[in-house]
């Protein structure tokens, strides 16, 4: 079984990608960032003229980006108890770590999933935070 999943309930994909893919009894997230679903507004971001970022909320961009990831596993049948497997993507580890990790452990306490967090140079919007998931889905 394989299906494609997307939601209006999460930031829309930037390209021809779909929010999530279910193959058989495992559902693969794309890239999940921190905008918001309803306009597109980065959570705590203030951005100068030119478009370079003034500031920016890492604890914010946070709980928006599990919000989304929220909203498309449970759009695809699956639930946040669920994952398996997490990529965190973070464009400044030095400075954001040490929030995103308490803030990580708040949500995922009972979950347990396997995590890696590395640091990018930038992502595609000016967003702070990207998830990538692995879930399991019945």
């Amino acid at each position: 079984m394989s299906a494609i999943i997307k939601t209006e309930n999460a930031a829309t994909p930037l390209g021809a990608y779909p929010h999530a893919r279910r193959v058989g009894n495992l559902l693969f997230l794309s890239g999940i960032g921190s905008r918001n679903p309803k306009d597109n507004s980065i959570p705590g971001l203030e951005l100068d003229k030119d478009g370079k970022i003034l500031k920016y909320d890492i604890e914010a961009e946070c709980h928006s980006v599990f919000a989304n990831v929220k909203a498309v596993l449970e759009a695809s049948g699956s639930s946040w108890d669920k994952i398996v497997d997490v990529t965190v993507f973070l464009t400044n580890m030095k400075k954001d770590f040490p929030v995103y990790n308490i803030i990580y452990a708040d949500y995922f306490t009972t979950v347990q999933a396997c995590r890696t967090t590395v640091e990018v140079k930038s992502l595609p919007t000016p967003i702070a935070i990207e998830l990538k998931v692995i879930a399991t889905i019945d």
